[in-house]
């Protein structure tokens, strides 16, 4: 199962902040309890990334307050063929969730050890006998990625052995019973083997398939009542059609992966909606005992004391001070992002119908401060104010000191104008930095938009006035 931490930091994501593009129709809105104006923000977001990324589609569904408030789909689920129309995306429609599984498997096995039947510091070797160095590497290490075994799909493409069936004891039987990569516990190395073996660990323990536990002891008592096992079977007609491309060329109906490939690491199917609720309860912690969430959501250190930013089958971050239990996931044809700010009771599901795109991601970063809706500061409303003044042409000299006055020419204030007007209203406006210097306070400030980020800087004296305002594209 492939795992789309490396897109966040390619080319491909890097290209949705190259362009600002026109928005393309929404479609079948099913929750609408947002503020319009939160709304109108969200749609703008998810619109415009797609636009940019020519994903054909997005599911998204937000929490705030603890609650999923907005469902909302945008773009074609299917695209036309010279036979049949483009089928619009719905709320209703099922995508693959790929690697978010990995938190579903991570809360089986914590609550198979909530109930004594095992401890994650027990050697994996005693429920899956037969593994390289099986009496050495512990449960806790392969849930967080530091047990050394090697990925098995580390690719962003389908293989061909990968189309036909396989059994997650051949997989163990081909990647787990090779040397480690590394001594277990000295490096973090993302690898979908592990996940295989925690998914064969349960059903050791309960003698049932995996997917019994899930449904019985957490999907059901969600309501999440549309979750789909795709690694049993392809979605279906009714459900977003998986799409992937070469290179530059045209949108193709993506492959499907053998029975058994994805198994534990990602075989999850389901609507926005229906993982949103796992969000509602991962911020009331509702499903696992306290001490379950604490493990799950606490950054896993590597022997030497360096952190991973990863916990229990979840990635553990700091979004500008607001801690975000977060992952992505990617199958065959479809990518999606899941974050979840579980102190501030909000989180953005995303799922779209594209490999190897970062559609999903972009989305999902750009919605969740949106909905988080800090409150902005003295110098960034001053900062907003300054900018929609100068998309229209005009700048309050009272505001700057002599250098910055006599900066502000006519034609400096055209050119701001001309570039920045068209651009419209940015998505995000927020200072990112702050230090003194020359006897002036310094701020950065980071301006999104769905296809670009600008940079803008400022110095300001003790009495207020700005010596500086300039903006540039953000390197």
């Amino acid at each position: 199962m492939k795992h789309n931490l490396k897109i966040l930091n390619s080319p491909i994501l890097s290209a949705l902040f190259l362009l600002c593009l026109a928005t393309a129709p929404a479609i079948a809105q099913s929750i609408a309890s947002l503020d319009p104006a939160l709304q109108s923000r969200i749609d703008r977001i998810a619109q415009q990334v797609l636009d940019q990324t020519g994903a054909p589609s997005a599911s998204v569904a937000i929490v705030k307050g603890g609650k999923l408030v907005y469902t909302h789909a945008y773009g074609s689920a299917r695209l036309a063929t010279p036979t049949s129309p483009a089928v619009p995306a719905t709320p209703q429609m099922r995508y693959s969730i790929g690697s978010i599984s990995k938190q579903f498997t991570a809360a089986a096995i914590l609550l198979l050890q909530a109930e004594g039947k095992l401890t994650l510091d027990d050697p994996v070797g005693k429920y899956v006998p037969g593994l390289t160095r099986g009496d050495e590497v512990t449960i806790r290490q392969i849930l967080s990625h530091t047990s050394g075994y090697q990925d098995y799909w580390p690719e962003d493409y389908v293989m061909t052995p990968m189309l036909v069936p396989e059994s997650p004891q051949q997989i163990l039987d081909t990647w787990a019973k090779k040397p480690l990569d590394f001594e277990p516990g000295t490096q973090w190395q993302y690898s979908n083997t592990n996940f295989v073996i925690a998914g064969r660990i349960v059903e050791q323990i309960t003698g049932h398939p995996l997917m019994d536990l899930l449904t019985t002891r957490i999907f059901r008592p969600l309501g999440m009542t549309s979750v789909w096992n795709s690694d049993e079977a392809k979605l279906t007609s009714v459900d977003a059609t998986p799409y992937y491309r070469h290179a530059l060329g045209p949108l193709r109906v993506a492959p499907k992966e053998g029975r058994g490939w994805v198994f534990a690491a990602g075989e999850l199917a389901m609507t926005a909606h229906d993982l949103a609720l796992w969000d509602e309860s991962l911020i009331a912690q509702s499903i696992l005992k306290p001490d379950s969430y604490k493990q799950m959501f606490t950054e896993i250190k590597l022997k030497d004391g360096k952190g991973t930013h990863y916990g229990l089958g979840v990635e553990v971050m700091d979004r500008n001070g607001h801690r975000s239990i977060e992952h992505s996931g990617e199958v065959s044809g479809f990518v999606s992002d899941n974050e979840v700010l579980v102190d501030d009771g909000v989180a953005v599901a995303v799922l779209t119908n594209q490999d190897a795109v970062g559609a999903a991601s972009a989305i999902a970063r750009l919605a969740a401060p949106a909905v988080l809706a800090v409150p902005a500061t003295p110098a960034e409303i001053q900062a907003v104010a300054i900018y929609h003044d100068l998309q229209q042409g005009r700048i309050d000299r009272t505001l700057l000191a002599p250098n910055l006055s006599d900066y502000f020419t006519p034609e400096a204030v055209a050119d701001f104008q001309s570039s920045l007007a068209p651009l419209g209203e940015p998505l995000t406006f927020h200072q990112s930095a702050e230090q003194l210097r020359g006897g002036m306070t310094f701020r950065a400030f980071q301006i999104v938009y769905p296809g670009k980020r600008l940079t803008l800087t400022t110095y300001t004296y003790p009495d207020g006035k700005l010596e500086q305002y300039l903006i540039a594209p953000a390197e």
